[in-house]
């Protein structure tokens, strides 16, 4: 090899050097919940954190900081105005930021402000009576639903707008009843609407078949249907879905993250490239199951196109339902 030659190498390989030394690595990775300690979105990034530590996947370890208010929105608002370059950073979303920001709640910054990175799991949507309920069938509980709305009454642990009440607005439209007309009763969270079930103060309980769980095996209620496209594997395979007995109800409440608007292609991808690592680990798959989510996996651009259309799909629906003009 003659020295120009040499010299040549010599310097691609010092450019290599130099570039690989100057990639995108955070130093200091954060997943931002935005609610208090130990709600969903704390969850959620738990369930990144603790698998990437898990898996030795970051040089660093990823903390959880949590930034409360408004279901997302002060988070949401933050991340864009204030540290909308930072990309050692993910934020934990949900169906219910979707949905948000489908009603206008997250200000003027709308589902095109961020970069969508992942979702991760999900929970679904379940019907859920007393164990003496005469109905056991999705069918027969709207039939009755139909003849006499206001003798029954739906509650969950959400206010009108929610995702609980979008749930129970979903199986009143499947019966044929004008959401606007159904008798709901909104409760402080899952737990109390139970308790009200047991109670006979609702009679129907449209609620997430994890956050059941722990009541399954009970013998106080029985699930009449789940709300989601095919059969849930495990000890919910024998509930049969609403969709296979007819109706058109699905309700996933899955759990993701975003990035800040501005960071670059190479930082997002190296997000990208990173949960696409996570996924296929078995700490990833223990952790997703240690809280109760069900598999649901959508990375980078597919999860960015998934999640845009859900935003369109809850407009549509909060215009529908008379909560947005």
């Amino acid at each position: 090899m003659n020295k120009k030659l040499q010299f040549v190498t010599s310097m691609l390989a010092v450019v290599a050097l130099s570039s690989a030394l100057n990639a995108f690595e955070p130093k200091k990775p954060v997943c931002l919940a935005p609610a208090k300690p130990g709600g969903g979105f704390d969850l959620t990034c738990r369930l990144v954190t603790n698998s990437m530590m898990a898996a030795k996947l970051l040089d660093k370890p990823m903390i959880v900081s949590f930034m409360p208010g408004g279901v997302g929105a002060v988070a949401y608002n933050h991340v864009i105005g204030q540290r909308a370059n930072d990309p050692e950073m993910i934020v934990a979303a949900s169906t219910g930021s979707a949905l948000n920001i489908a009603q206008g709640k997250f200000g003027n910054h709308d589902e095109n402000s961020v970069k969508w990175l992942a979702g991760l799991g999900a929970d679904y949507g379940a019907v859920i009576v007393k164990a003496d309920a005469k109905w056991n069938t999705l069918a027969e509980m709207l039939a009755d639903l139909k003849a006499n709305p206001k003798n029954f009454a739906l509650g969950s642990g959400g206010s009108i707008g929610s995702q609980d009440w979008f749930k129970a607005a979903l199986i009143a439209k499947a019966a044929g009843i004008d959401p606007k007309e159904m008798k709901y009763v909104a409760f402080e969270g899952g737990g109390e609407a139970l308790t009200a079930l047991l109670g006979g103060h609702i009679q129907i309980y449209p609620g997430d078949i994890a956050e059941f769980s722990g009541q399954y095996e009970s013998g106080k209620y029985k699930v009449l249907a789940i709300l989601s496209e095919d059969r849930l594997p495990g000890k919910f395979s024998n509930l049969p879905t609403a969709k296979e007995q007819g109706f058109d109800v699905v309700w996933t409440i899955w759990r993701g993250f975003y990035l800040a608007p501005n960071v670059t292609e190479e930082q997002y991808n190296f997000w990208v490239a990173k949960i696409q690592e996570l996924v296929k680990t078995p700490e990833f798959a223990k952790e997703r199951d240690l809280r109760g989510l069900f598999p649901f996996t959508k990375i980078g651009k597919e999860y960015d196109t998934f999640v845009k259309a859900e935003v369109a799909k809850f407009r549509t629906m909060a215009k529908e339902a008379g909560l947005t003009k």
